[in-house]
């Protein structure tokens, strides 16, 4: 009988092809999407990580801008892909509006591939992307860990417009994850304030058992005992797109062997580094160690 294989962590989520307009007009096509992100900065830090994706059958080409080995990556045959345009209003890109050009068949419980897992990580896009009964499932099996975007962002299929609001389900299912993460303008839509630190403390008070909340100076990690933070040091922002995928990976990665201090410490590095170059992070777990060494 073969055996069961074990991961790190399988990543659940969709690769989209982004058309990214910049403040001053020029327009260029990328690949991005939190799965590939995220499987990168956890495989540069010598993790065992799965991707679990889903194309249509025409975009099977898209797997090539995963960074992780092949035989680590399920590509799953969908009726449709992601795809999302992004016009920057800033120069700095803190401010964009995102439209929805197609959106990414959703994954079901079925897609859950029987492999052992000590997380299961929800790496979604898009609100729909996968339903609660598949986050039910997998917090059965391992310790799930959840970006909220895919849960607080929404499409318009009509006209493609992309909007923010509260998650419905969040008291039933934030008490079944083990790692949550947001960004500070997803941390206010679901607690009301501008606070990061209050805003933990009430994300924990609905049952996520460690919160990591991401800002373009820190990141931050709360347990329900105390707080930790971290600063981002990156020299340059020429590769920020994926930075709090790039983070969460990390941090939920290490926390697998190491405490809370130690792996804020590695995921921050890691995607200060990142920041500095476009695309998935592409590194050793040495090189992210000499960026400690240097910068921290």
């Amino acid at each position: 009988m073969e055996k069961t294989k074990k991961y790190s962590s399988v990543i659940i989520g969709h690769i989209s092809l982004d058309r990214n307009i910049d403040f001053d007009g020029k327009s260029v096509e990328t690949l991005g999407g939190a799965v590939l992100f995220s499987s990168a900065s956890a495989y540069a830090l010598g993790h065992n990580v799965l991707a679990v994706t889903k194309l249509a059958a025409g975009d099977f080409s898209r797997l090539e801008a995963f960074s992780i080995p092949k035989e680590n990556v399920i590509a799953l045959t969908g009726v449709s892909s992601t795809s999302i345009q992004n016009q920057y209003l800033s120069e700095d890109k803190e401010r964009r509006n995102c439209t929805c050009l197609s959106r990414g068949t959703p994954f079901s419980a079925c897609d859950i591939p029987n492999v052992q897992a000590d997380i299961y990580h929800f790496a979604g896009l898009i609100f729909g992307d996968f339903d609660d009964e598949t986050i039910k499932l997998c917090a059965k099996k391992g310790a799930a860990a959840l970006d909220v975007q895919a849960c607080l962002r929404h499409a318009d299929m009509e006209n493609g417009t992309m909007y923010f609001k509260d998650w419905a389900q969040k008291e039933e299912i934030l008490p079944l994850i083990t790692y949550l993460k947001l960004d500070a303008a997803e941390a206010e839509i679901m607690t009301g304030t501008q606070d990061r630190r209050q805003a933990a403390k009430l994300l924990y008070s609905l049952g996520a058992k460690e919160i990591l909340i991401t800002h373009n100076t820190e990141v931050l990690a709360y347990d329900g005992k105390r707080f930790y933070s971290c600063p981002i040091k990156s020299r340059n922002l020429s590769g920020r797109t994926g930075r709090g995928d790039t983070t969460f990976a990390a941090y939920i990665n290490e926390r697998l062997n190491n405490d809370i201090p130690d792996s804020l410490l590695w995921a921050t590095a890691s995607v200060s580094l990142k920041m500095e170059t476009p695309g998935p992070l592409k590194a050793t777990r040495k090189d992210i160690e000499d960026y400690i060494t240097l910068f921290y």
